[in-house]
């Protein structure tokens, strides 16, 4: 097997490679393959294998582990660097906006701003051609450093088996996201029991490696975890990312996301987080977290960053398409 990935890697490009590979492995049956050093060594890395690597994690041998490790490493590395810059400025731009104030004082006004959200107001003045006045209705201020407010997030992350690819990008992304000084970030992942890797975050590999994928799912269970570690309702942004195939109590679930929305928190739901297209949900809890004000839509890491400047904003979040959402 590893000779023959081998040489298709010599004939084909990278893309397609990863396809033939994950056919092999997935319709074959050949995963238990990927135990042996050798062949981790000879595969083509992408976000399918390192899902396929966390399911293996607890039967894996001693001595296959430190290769698995490093081809986790190489893709988590990649992936940061397509997504950490754009995130980084996309969100601190949100928290900017956010921290800008209403009512400045006058060394404080952002004349620009304040002059373009006021041209509606503009007045001619009389006998001066061409000339007029802008009357300030609204004023805005710069949001200066000690007024910032620092945004809570928290990750809540379904680690059931058909999410593995949301697990991986949920776990950069939060990696990322806790780089960020205006941001404190809290990265949950949960099955039918609750595991907050939060110390983890400074090494997203770790954050993987902590994982267990498969399993059952308890929503309301995680929810009502994170729920405890909310002391900033207006402040803080929950992201739920599941397929929301709830083993828990639905009743309960809804209730608490309810409870959350009604303190001020920014309730966010991701049935998947990946370039994977629409995924497999629960539609009947995806309308009812829909009748609460908090659709439920897949997510390409590419749009993630929007999303969340959009949360912070307290603003309309950009779904993506009707179809894919309650």
């Amino acid at each position: 097997m590893a000779r023959w990935l081998g040489d298709i890697r010599t004939y084909f490009p990278s893309s397609v490679v990863q396809v033939m590979q994950r056919d092999a492995i997935d319709r074959l049956g050949l995963s238990a393959l990927l135990l042996e050093p050798e062949m981790l060594e000879a595969v083509e890395a992408d976000v399918h294998l390192v899902g396929t690597l966390l399911s293996l994690n607890k039967a894996m041998p001693e001595t296959t582990k430190e290769t698995a490790r490093a081809v986790v490493r190489k893709v988590v590395e990649d992936l940061e660097a397509r997504i950490s810059t754009r995130t980084k400025a996309t969100l601190t731009g949100a928290l900017d906006r956010s921290a800008r104030i209403s009512r400045p004082r006058h060394r404080d006004i952002d004349w620009d701003r304040t002059i373009r959200a006021n041209l509606k107001h503009y007045l001619p003045i009389p006998g001066k051609d061409g000339a007029g006045t802008v009357i300030p209705e609204r004023l805005i201020g710069y949001g200066r450093a000690s007024r910032a407010v620092k945004k809570d997030v928290i990750l809540c992350i379904d680690q059931s088996g058909s999410m593995a690819a949301s697990v991986v990008y949920a776990s950069v992304f939060g990696a990322v996201l806790a780089s960020m000084r205006t941001l404190d970030t809290r990265l949950v992942v949960f099955d039918t029991a609750v595991v907050d890797l939060t110390d983890q975050l400074d090494d997203p590999v770790d954050v993987l490696f902590g994982t267990q994928l498969g399993g059952g799912t308890d929503i309301n269970r995680a929810l009502a975890y994170c729920q405890s570690k909310i002391t900033r309702p207006a402040d803080t942004v929950v992201v739920l990312i599941s397929d929301l195939y709830e083993g828990g109590i639905r009743d309960e679930m809804l209730k608490r996301v309810a409870a959350m929305k009604a303190s001020g928190v920014q309730f966010v739901t991701l049935l998947a987080l990946s370039d994977e297209g629409a995924p497999a949900y629960d539609r009947d809890h995806a309308a009812a977290l829909g009748a609460l004000g908090a659709p439920a839509f897949a997510c390409t890491p590419d749009l993630f960053p929007d999303i969340m400047a959009a949360a912070i904003e307290k603003r309309p979040l950009p779904v993506p398409d009707k179809e894919a959402h309650s």
